[in-house]
């Protein structure tokens, strides 16, 4: 036994040198993941002017609210933007997690006589798919959601990738004598997935919760193909509307009036887009460590075990 722990440390112990390039390494990416997130604050807190003369700095040469001033000006539409995405967010995540998690449960139990036929029929969406047109007629003329919330989740609410990975994940990590001993206690399925299942199951379900919520969070290409209705916008959308707005002015500003192009040139184009960017990113960031601990280890899924 000492000789086999011996032999293994020996493969994986880590030299000192390799030790310190591993650190220097890791620093260097943490580094360059947060340099460009300071970057798009200060530009955001940057005058439009100081942007024109001097251009992107890490630390701004005049400093200017102007673009948060122009978001704020719209604060009304901003923040029912803002519930729709919450609301948006959250439905979607927690129907797509109980969809996904519950289809990938059906596919692992051997058990099931069509758990192979429907493994095929949802792994084939996986390669191919009808393309963009078929989605959008079956969204809005087969179940005429358009102008619905639901057209902004059932489309993105599951993924046949994330109930591989739940498949995978039942298979490998929960045993079937745990299963079967809850059956002989006269347990039902449903019983086994809520008691059993579910408990056992945080880290990946946190996993695939964590990246429906970035996608629901960050979609505004649903908005744009099946909502018209401004108070159905969600946040992402509609200040995607407002940065087209922006440019679209300023790159006519020379067909208009000299007063209005005059307006025009001080609209805060370029720290605009960047508060734009720290206000879209910022709630989201803000949810992320509480699924960090989950997070990591259902990165792990279908790893080998010692």
């Amino acid at each position: 036994m000492k000789r086999h722990k011996s032999s293994v440390e020996r493969f994986t112990r880590v030299s000192p040198v390799s030790n310190v390039l591993f650190h220097l390494l890791l620093i260097l990416l943490a580094t360059a993941s947060i340099v460009p997130l300071f970057l798009v604050i200060s530009i955001s807190l940057t005058d439009e002017g100081s942007i024109r003369d001097y251009g992107y700095r890490l630390i701004p040469k005049v400093f200017s609210w102007e673009s948060y001033n122009y978001l704020y000006r719209q604060r009304v539409t901003l923040l029912r933007s803002l519930g729709t995405s919450v609301f948006v967010t959250a439905v979607g995540t927690a129907l797509g997690v109980i969809l996904t998690s519950t289809m990938g449960y059906g596919l692992s139990r051997v058990e099931f006589r069509l758990h192979k036929f429907y493994t095929w029929f949802i792994f084939i969406p996986m390669i191919f798919n009808g393309g963009m047109v078929s989605s959008y007629v079956v969204v809005t003329r087969f179940l005429g959601l358009r102008n619905s919330p639901w057209a902004l989740i059932l489309p993105l609410c599951v993924s046949s990738f994330y109930v591989i990975v739940c498949r995978t994940f039942f298979r490998s990590t929960i045993p079937d004598s745990l299963i079967e001993s809850a059956t002989i206690d006269g347990a039902g399925q449903l019983t086994v997935y809520f008691r059993i299942i579910l408990p056992l199951s945080l880290p990946v379900l946190a996993t695939i919760g964590l990246f429906l919520s970035f996608a629901y969070w960050n979609d505004w290409f649903q908005s744009m193909l099946y909502i018209d209705r401004n108070e159905l916008l969600t946040l992402q959308a509609y200040l995607n509307r407002i940065l087209d707005n922006i440019n679209f002015l300023a790159s006519n500003a020379g067909a208009m009036g000299l007063s209005q192009s005059e307006l025009l040139a001080t609209l805060p184009r370029e720290g605009a887009r960047m508060a734009i960017a720290v206000i879209a990113v910022l709630p989201i960031a803000c949810v992320y460590p509480f699924f960090q601990r989950y997070f990591i280890s259902g990165l792990t899924v279908g790893a080998v075990k010692g």
